[in-house]
């Protein structure tokens, strides 16, 4: 969708997770006022979240000289600490829109079992074949336990996570028990753990 927007009007794209971008933005108030005539499109921006306060400067700068909305737009995965600093950083000068993945409302009911299997994300959801899409939601899944949830704080072992999200997707549609989902959790770790 970003693509599609930047394709309708002068646009500079950064992705912050390639380190050339993020060099970039060393002197992150003289890089983006170079481009103030363009939608600046920010990926990725959790990974960079000191660059609110630099917004919030060239922002207000902008402003005073009668340059409104529409010249930033901020990707990326939401935190709750992210959140709260990006709203006490912006405050009054950001909306937030979030995305969810794509549900039968959007396809129609002859893509219920589709959705169902694949899932609503647009990788997974449009690739060519059933593998190509299970291929993608395993990179996904790996991806998110051993990078992308570290990152928001969480030290969990990514192989702990894995089985508490099978654990849960076993137990869809019935009623939560924690005890019994630690208590499953306590014995697989206990029946790793070497004799003494």
């Amino acid at each position: 969708m970003a693509q599609f927007i930047a394709e309708t009007r002068p646009s500079v794209y950064l992705d912050l997770e390639d380190p050339a971008d993020r060099e970039k933005l060393t002197d992150a108030a003289l890089y983006l006022s170079a481009h103030e005539d363009k939608l600046v499109i920010l990926d990725e921006i959790q990974r960079v979240p000191e660059l609110f306060q630099a917004l919030r400067g060239i922002i207000d700068r902008g402003r005073r000289r009668g340059l409104r909305a529409g010249r930033f737009l901020l990707l990326g995965s939401a935190s709750i600490d992210l959140l709260k600093q990006s709203g006490e950083s912006l405050a009054g000068r950001i909306a937030f829109v979030e995305l969810g993945p794509f549900n039968v409302l959007e396809f129609g009911e002859d893509a219920r079992e589709r959705l169902w299997v694949r899932g609503g994300f647009p990788d997974s959801f449009l690739s060519d074949s059933d593998r190509g899409s299970a291929i993608w939601r395993e990179n996904f899944v790996r991806t998110y336990l051993e990078r992308d949830i570290p990152q928001l704080g969480p030290r969990i072992p990514a192989e702990t996570l894995r089985r508490f999200w099978t654990m849960l997707a076993h137990m869809q549609s019935g009623t939560l028990n924690a005890a019994d989902l630690a208590r499953g959790l306590r014995c697989r770790w206990q029946d790793r753990r070497p004799l003494s």
